[in-house]
């Protein structure tokens, strides 16, 4: 099926399809390297025809886990089972029934989108690969890009041809890691569309990212991960009903002789969490609240009363970064968005000394 025109870019929701029974079961896995533990002993189940996210900071263990399912690493300890195959015993049976999409994919450089769609499904032994191909890239939103070379496309619509490859085989369940890492923003959504496309021919999808809103608007179901440990799983409605809250009221604080410790901020109106960070010489605060007008004025007395100076005063509604800090105590910064914050900074820094 065709997809839609990237421009104007589209509202993108999911299909909130009802769940099916579990095809993914994950019991104790365990991974260590020497005295790191990857991944500690997690369970997980992912349902037939969901979109099922696994997101975390880097470092978390979602590479990680994805790889021991995908047999291309073992578990030291735990059981895993895809679509009733154990596959840690029958990972040769589970590789089979699974597509594979990895953060990187090196491809021939001067084979055509179509000529490495064929290879990929003779590779897997499909019968008459080549004519699936103008399906699967129609399904990618590559039909026009056929007879293109690799070397010729964009990244986004490398990333879009890599998951065509990993569909070469009719799998059961995709596993897709950080398949937007290092597009810009429309070729991230583009690419959301794809994924949404993917689920909605009929397979299950598992995906892990570091993009809050990419995991929010993209998945049935998600499991967020820090130091290796689940500490969340949930639909998103669910992980965000589940914090009691409204918003989150945030803002800089400039120009400041003394910063009140967090115990003062904690104790405005309405806030159930409070967090106050220093960065790179910025004092933020971060109020999770249940009652965003309260908050607002609390934090402006607070202001009046201490001789502070609020800088990009915002509020903002309960989002998966706000589970995050409940369940953590400590803001989420994946790497891209720290160097987006350290260059937003840096340009502030240069903006007061002209």
């Amino acid at each position: 099926m065709a997809l839609p025109s990237p421009a104007p870019i589209p509202p993108v929701t999911s299909a909130g399809q009802a769940p099916g029974a579990p095809i993914i079961e994950i019991r104790g896995l365990t991974k260590r390297y020497k005295d790191f533990t990857a991944v500690d002993g997690i369970d997980l189940e992912v349902r037939t025809g969901e979109i099922f996210g696994i997101l975390g900071p880097n470092g978390a263990g979602k590479t990680t886990t994805l790889e021991m399912i995908e047999g291309l690493r073992a578990p030291d300890a735990g059981s895993i089972t895809v679509a009733g195959l154990d596959a840690i015993g029958q990972s040769d049976q589970v590789r089979k029934i699974i597509g594979v999409q990895l953060q990187s994919t090196s491809l021939f450089p001067y084979l055509s989108a179509a000529e490495l769609v064929e290879l990929f499904g003779h590779m897997y032994g499909t019968p008459n690969p080549k004519a699936r191909v103008p399906d699967l890239l129609a399904l990618v939103g590559l039909q026009d890009k056929a007879k293109a070379r690799v070397e010729e496309l964009s990244g986004g619509q490398a990333q879009r041809l890599s998951i065509a490859l990993a569909l070469v085989n009719q799998p059961k369940v995709t596993f897709l890691d950080e398949p937007t890492t290092g597009l810009d923003p429309h070729a991230r959504r583009s690419l959301w569309e794809t994924i949404l496309g993917v689920r909605n021919a009929g397979t299950t999808v598992v995906l892990t990212t570091h993009y809050m809103e990419e995991a929010e608007v993209l998945c049935d179901r998600i499991a967020i991960m820090d130091g290796g440990h689940v500490i969340a799983c949930d639909t998103p409605a669910g992980l965000i009903r589940a914090l009691g809250q409204e918003a989150t009221v945030s803002a800089s604080l400039a120009s400041a002789a003394s910063v009140p410790d967090r115990v003062a901020f904690a104790a405005i109106p309405g806030v159930t969490v409070a967090t106050v960070v220093d960065e790179q010489g910025e004092t933020r605060v971060r109020l999770q609240t249940a009652d965003a007008q309260a908050t607002l004025v609390g934090l402006l007395d607070l202001a009046k009363e201490r001789g502070l100076t609020l800088g990009d005063l915002s509020s903002t509604r309960a989002t998966l970064e706000d589970v995050f800090i409940q369940r953590t105590g400590r803001t989420y910064v994946s790497e891209e968005r720290g160097k987006e914050e350290r260059e937003k900074r840096g340009r502030r820094r240069s903006a007061r000394r002209m």
